[in-house]
């Protein structure tokens, strides 16, 4: 299997950062949608928005971080990822509202901070 280019692990860690502001975003519409003016709720908050982000983050994030942990070898980047899914996780059994807001961004803040990190101590 031919291992992905500094320049693709690059883009999918910008990809991976990227995500992760536009998750906190979509929490922080969806509280002032539904929360505020009673709009989009059902689309909003829906799970499989969720559970897709997490699958998402989840994917992009082995592909980034995972592989630059193998080539750079410091396991910082991994711990502060692995830490920020688990909240997003957390984020999808709690119930909606200020708490799953608070998981979800506080983890996909971690998930930022692990993918530049990662550019980081690529760039060593």
């Amino acid at each position: 299997m031919e291992r992905p280019s500094y320049a693709t692990r690059l883009k999918l860690d910008r990809m991976g950062i990227a995500l992760s502001g536009l998750c906190a975003v979509h929490c922080v519409a969806s509280i002032v949608l539904v929360g505020l003016l009673g709009l989009g709720g059902q689309w909003l908050l829906a799970p499989e928005i969720h559970e897709f982000g997490l699958g998402l983050a989840i994917l992009v994030g082995a592909a980034t971080i995972g592989v630059g942990v193998l080539r750079h070898g410091r396991m910082l980047p991994l711990a502060v990822g692995g830490f920020g899914l688990a909240l997003m996780g957390v984020a999808l059994i709690v119930p909606h509202g200020a708490p799953e807001a608070f998981l979800t961004i506080a983890g996909v803040v971690c998930v930022a901070i692990a993918h530049v990190m990662n550019l980081r101590a690529h760039s060593f």
